[in-house]
């Protein structure tokens, strides 16, 4: 997300910085590379033209000019200014005080609305939320059959009517069926368009007209640059939004929707849909977000994912087991599918500060870790927690169960237990400091 515009940014930004004296001349120069940056970044226009005004209105003043550190009170103002165009603070989603909360997901076809619902419905349910689904996509059988699929796999319920094409009539019946199930939350998944056309939007109006929801949120996809700005300009003055979520956000390296879409509509962006899995769903920080921009990193977002991950106990109980070198392979298998659920080490490298653009960029085999678990798991319980008794008919057998080679097991072993040691003395000069997980050439 966001690389191009990142890595240009975030070369002003190093040049600037140690800059001790900024002058008007200087400024615009700066000024015209941010200014380019971000038309590169596919950022709408008139958003560019009023970023770099309040840039420039706010540098130009005597406390910058003045200042000891001019450089820094530039690149403060940036990120400021950042913030402001992505979202003066989190916004959160608008529950009723008498539930079920009804939120309707509206969108072009193709934005991701249907596969945004699951992941929605995901999240809700983290924060001890009893969504249900509702199949109001009847122009598209598979949008339905992919909504079905989806709440199977969440164990959510979804209601759908196959052979209706009444929209309203469903939208009701559905929250009738999840009021007398005693659900918090009602996801409305409604029909899109490949382009906005009096049919559509008709037809979300007399819907919002007949169910009043308490949150309509649009789905845009990142990766439709400016024209994001048109399609939350139709859909906020046609149908009138309360929110955005940004889909797609993974595969855009440019950004220019992110940070025009708000500005324009001043409708909060509230998640950014980061990935494939269900689970990849992510409330929008606009701090957070303008801090990965500058290559400041996102240390708060790295803390949500891990206390998501981890159990305080456990990690109590961990930090026991290292201190005392009782820290085994179950272990070690355990604390690697943890990090997986926080997400690919691409994805956490990115939230880092201080990371290297050559590091952020160097491709990441993750199918090493899938190796080293092919191992792990091939091992009996007794030696997982007892290396030390992996002979050589024992390693051979792993080898053939893992589908690796007896080299691959030794060196795995070798750095384990050189992992071991290394945890054990950072532990007694009291902190964990880096530790290399095992490679796998």
């Amino acid at each position: 997300m966001f690389e191009s515009l990142s890595d240009k940014l975030q070369n002003i930004a190093k040049k600037i910085k140690g800059e001790t004296r900024i002058n008007e001349k200087s400024l615009k120069e700066m000024l015209r590379e941010i200014k380019l940056a971000l038309l590169e970044a596919d950022v709408n226009y008139m958003v560019v033209k009023d970023f770099i005004k309040n840039i420039e209105t706010k540098a130009l003043g005597a406390d910058v000019l003045d200042s000891l550190t001019p450089g820094q009170q530039v690149v403060k103002i940036v990120k400021d200014e950042l913030i402001s165009l992505l979202g003066d603070g989190t916004s959160k989603l608008n529950f009723a005080k008498n539930p079920p909360t009804i939120i309707m997901l509206v969108g072009l076809q193709g934005s991701g609305k249907t596969t945004l619902c699951g992941k929605l419905s995901n999240y809700l349910r983290k924060e001890n939320k009893k969504p249900m689904m509702i199949a109001c996509d009847v122009y598209r059988p598979a949008a339905i059959k992919q909504l079905e699929t989806l709440g199977k796999s969440l164990n959510i319920d979804v209601y759908s009517e196959l052979d209706s094409k009444d929209v309203v009539a469903i939208a009701k019946n559905g929250i009738k069926k999840a009021e007398s199930k005693l659900c918090d939350v009602v996801l409305i998944d409604t029909a899109g368009r490949l382009q906005i056309d009096d049919e559509l939007m008709g037809e979300l109006v007399e819907l919002k007209n007949a169910v009043h929801p308490h949150e309509i949120m649009l789905v845009v996809d990142a990766m439709t640059g400016q024209e994001a700005v048109n399609v939350a300009n139709t859909f906020n003055e046609k149908v009138g939004i309360d929110s955005i979520t940004m889909s797609k956000m993974d595969s855009d390296t440019r950004g220019g929707a992110a940070l025009s879409v708000k500005h324009i509509t001043n409708k909060p962006i509230k998640f950014a849909s980061v990935g494939e899995k269900l689970s990849e769903l992510e409330v929008f920080h606009p701090d957070r977000v303008a801090s990965r921009i500058l290559g400041m990193g996102d240390v708060l977002s790295i803390i949500d994912k891990a206390e998501e991950a981890y159990d305080e106990k456990q990690a109590v109980e961990l930090e026991k087991k290292i201190r005392k070198s009782e820290f085994t392979l179950d272990d070690y298998l355990d604390q690697m599918k943890k990090i997986r659920k926080m997400g690919s080490f691409k994805q956490i490298l990115t939230m880092l500060p201080g990371v290297p653009k050559e590091v952020r960029d160097a491709e990441i085999d993750e199918s090493k870790i899938d190796k080293i678990n092919a191992i792990v798991t091939s091992m009996t319980k007794q030696e997982r927690r007892n290396p030390k008794i992996l002979n050589a008919s024992r390693r051979i057998r792993i080898a053939k169960g893992s589908g690796n080679e007896v080299s691959d097991i030794n060196r795995f072993i070798s750095q384990f237990e050189q992992m071991q040691k290394m945890m054990k003395q950072m532990m007694s000069q009291k902190g964990l400091g880096k530790f290399k997980i095992p490679n796998m050439k």
